[in-house]
């Protein structure tokens, strides 16, 4: 039981309660962030966030270790009251900094100066909540079990209650509340110091930070917030209609609903009459995905104009067809099934707060879809919810669905996008009729269409699991190459992959050679015609491996294992300038180019800000002798990372949403990990080897049965509900996250036993690790997979396990 005691070598329930606020909102910031990120610069740089917290969490602890006389047992209390206080405001202070930053993405000293000095200012509070976990977690070496345990719990809770409050408010406002979660565990800290002024200056942040975040819900529920964002992706934003955060997505409605404009299209044809307009208001999903709310009075046939988009191909050859579109976002699909007259149209929509707005805040302009009796919305992720159904359908269409959308969080780590993989093709093929025709569209490259070649690619691979020997007569490949285009950075067009579980027939291919000529369309692929070589060759089905692996860029068939459709640049080649297009400069090329960047930069600032001040400093210590312990340290720090990161990939793919995976993994294995910290207080120095060997053995047994069983029982739930899926997820987690909750603390038992104050150092050190291997788990999951990155977790456990073995006990 813990005691009340205020005694300098215990910690009270005060300082319980403090620590569990500060990494409450300490976790609340890290996720927070990759959702600012994601719509203040772009998807793959959302990923620096948890990078950013480790980086600063460690250099907190560095500084522990480096400043003992400042940093002692006796101003433990006052310390963590003081950082907590820090951290609470430099949450705010940092995040209204980072907005004022010129964020650049070119290949250059100042884009690199960049992406570096965004690190650094958001890395500040973190290192003020790292100084305060490190002075608990070191400074009560006989509670360390309890404290570390709290530790997670507090950041589990963090994970739920960032959740809960995107619910409530907007993202900036999100700032505010995880700023006065930070400023309660300040007040805690300072009650239990006898701190007066530290604890008055905790009530009045809290105070303030509860009055301005309140005030500030109400306005941004009327749309008209005080604090907001104005740069987004590197230019102005004016003050949309309608804005809305959640916990993956920020979307905003802009516009003039009564002007009439040229409609919005993809890949609409020239042929449209220019002088006909509609109106139509533009929906963002952060800042960079575009979807359109279009004006619709409820008449028979949808708008005309989407009868001249090359993504509507497919309703030519299918008529009074059942339509699945999954993405419905605005209702453009949705419109163009009408609009072809289909019998009816199904849509699927994973954004909730997307189906809200189109359906109800802008309902009247919409037209009120879902109450269309041949219309159905869905709100759920399309996959699973697909794999639930025995209907079948005539036509599934997937228009550019990718990770710009609300799909996913975008950061590296959440950029898997479980609808283009092998399995995942397998099964909406099974789920057309006979006749039935997956259509979907990507961007086209004149140069090198790449993405269409990893669409014909995957269309090859999965229609030769399901038994057809001649892929080719299945697919069909039309483009549309629009005269003028938008500028050099933009694609040259669309292209939209015709698939279907039996052969085109003579009169689907004529109907498709007369629509293209008509509409100015180009057929680059069918069982007629190939544009090009390549096409033909992915087609055929014919050694795709060995084609693929010798392609300059990666156009292999996505699996659930690597389910990295959009990153077509292998990490060997980054050096290959040439390989960062695709015809023009992509922004899913430059992603894997971002990634060396910012590997590189978290190996410098590491070096510089961590490693460099341990080994000048380790005369403190017996460093020989600590040999083991540092290598111990250094193991669980990477291999908790390759197996926390390699399981948020994993289970996006199955949950089929990234908040699911990010949370799911985040609650489960803090949670589980707290409790197996805990379950570590009764182990004593006496027989502490023993008792640790015997449960980090259990662990190494643990992860091997996991690695083994888990992917077998993602692949028998994969159709069952979100909720079932869940708690699969929590229940293969929860054993797992128990046993790799006990080796942080049985390694810090066995330190607290050796001169010289060498826990913060050990800390440091398990920290450095995390970071790199947060960067290093992602480099490995791209290369080889995510069932690799998961298994190198085992053996950096493994080395660190045997490093624990070599450890020499210190006498007493």
């Amino acid at each position: 039981m813990v005691g009340s005691t205020s005694g300098a070598g215990l910690a009270g329930r005060s300082s319980y309660a403090g620590l569990f606020m500060v990494t409450l909102a300490t976790l609340m910031y890290e996720i927070l962030l990759t959702r600012i990120f994601s719509v203040t610069m772009w998807y793959h740089f959302a990923f620096v966030a948890v990078s950013v917290a480790m980086f600063g969490m460690t250099v907190g602890a560095t500084l522990v270790y480096l400043a003992p006389k400042r940093f002692t047992q006796e101003r433990a209390k006052h310390q963590l009251a003081l950082s907590a206080l820090l951290f609470s405001a430099a949450i705010v202070v940092s995040f209204l900094a980072h907005l004022t930053i010129p964020f650049r993405t070119d290949r250059s000293i100042m884009g690199l100066s960049s992406i570096a000095l965004t690190y650094l200012v958001i890395s500040v509070p973190f290192v003020l909540s790292g100084i305060c976990v490190c002075i608990a977690l070191t400074r009560f070496p006989r509670q360390v079990s309890r404290l570390y345990a709290v530790d997670l719990a507090g950041a589990a809770t963090g994970c739920i209650a960032l959740v809960l409050t995107l619910g409530i408010t907007d993202g900036p406002t999100a700032v505010v509340v995880t700023a006065l979660a930070a400023s309660i565990g300040a007040a805690l800290f300072a009650a239990e110091a006898d701190s007066g002024t530290a604890l008055r200056a905790a009530l009045v942040l809290s105070l303030s930070f509860g009055v301005f975040a309140a005030g500030e819900t109400a306005l941004a529920r009327r749309q008209a917030p005080l604090l907001r964002l104005t740069w987004v992706k590197g230019r102005h934003e004016s003050r949309p209609l309608y804005e809305k955060w959640n916990s993956f997505s920020r979307i905003t409605v802009s516009g003039h609903p009564a002007i009439p404009t040229r409609p919005f299209g993809w890949g609409l044809s020239d042929v449209y009459p220019s002088e006909r307009k509609v109106r139509q208001l533009k929906m963002t999903i952060d800042g960079a995905a575009e979807t359109v709310l279009t004006r619709y009075a409820g008449e028979l046939r949808g708008p005309e104009h989407l009868r001249y988009d090359v993504t509507n191909i497919a309703h030519y050859i299918r008529p009074n067809s059942k339509v699945l579109v999954i993405g419905a976002g605005g209702g453009r699909d949705v419109l163009s099934a009408l609009a072809f007259g289909q019998k009816s149209v199904l849509g699927i929509e994973l954004n909730r707060d997307i189906v809200q707005a189109v359906n109800g805040r802008f309902g009247e302009f919409t037209g009120h879809l879902d109450t269309d009796s041949r219309v159905t919305f869905v709100n759920d992720e399309a996959r699973s919810y697909i794999a639930r159904q025995t209907e079948r359908f005539d036509i599934i269409q997937v228009s550019l669905i990718d990770t710009w959308a609300a799909t996913a969080a975008g950061a590296f780590v959440l950029s898997e996008n479980s609808l283009y993989t092998v399995e995942a093709w397998k099964l909406f093929l099974q789920r057309l009729n006979r006749d039935g025709v997956l259509t979907v569209s990507r961007w086209y490259y004149q140069d090198r269409p790449g993405e269409v070649y990893r669409l014909v690619s995957l269309a090859s691979a999965s229609l030769m699991e399901l038994g057809m020997r001649n892929p080719r007569g299945h697919i069909i490949v039309v483009r549309y190459m629009p005269r003028s285009r938008e500028g050099a950075e933009h694609p040259d067009g669309v292209g939209t992959m015709l698939v279907s579980p039996q052969p085109f027939s003579r009169a689907d291919l004529d109907t498709i050679d007369q629509v293209a000529r008509e509409m100015r369309f180009e057929v680059v692929l069918s069982p007629r015609f190939s544009s090009d070589s390549t096409f033909a060759t992915l087609a055929s089905g014919e050694d795709l491996p060995r084609f693929t692996a010798s392609f300059p860029i990666d156009i292999s068939a996505p699996t659930d294992d690597r389910p990295f459709f959009f990153h077509m640049l292998r990490i060997r080649d980054i050096p290959h300038r040439e390989l960062w297009k695709q015809g023009v400069v992509s922004v899913n090329m430059k992603a894997v180019v971002v990634l060396g960047e910012l590997l590189f930069t978290v190996v410098v600032l590491t070096s510089v800000f961590i490693i460099v001040p341990l080994a000048l400093t380790a005369r403190r210590a017996p460093v020989a002798r600590l040999y083991p312990l540092l290598g111990f340290f250094a193991g669980i720090g990477l291999g908790f990372m390759f197996v926390e990161i390699s399981q948020m990939q994993r289970l996006i793919v199955f949950l089929g949403h990234p908040t699911y995976g990010l949370s799911v993994v985040l609650l489960s294995l803090l949670l589980s990990s707290g409790l197996g910290s805990y379950s570590t207080q009764s182990v004593d120095s006496t027989g502490l080897k023993r008792s640790a060997m015997v449960r980090l053995l259990f662990l190494l047994g643990g992860l091997v049965v996991f690695g083994v069983l888990t992917p077998h029982l993602i692949a028998a739930f994969a159709g069952s509900s979100t909720i079932l899926r869940i708690s699969i997820s929590v229940g293969v987690l929860f054993p797992l996250g128990l046993l790799m909750g006990m080796a942080f603390p049985l390694g810090m038992k066995a330190a607290a036993a050796e001169p010289g104050h060498v826990t913060p150092w050990l800390w440091g050190v398990n920290g450095a690790a995390s970071v790199c291997a947060s960067v290093l788990a992602v480099v490995v999951a791209l290369s080889a997979g995510i069932s690799a990155s998961f298994w190198t977790g085992f053996a950096c456990y493994a080395a660190a396990v045997s490093a624990f073995a070599l450890a020499r006990p210190r006498k007493q």
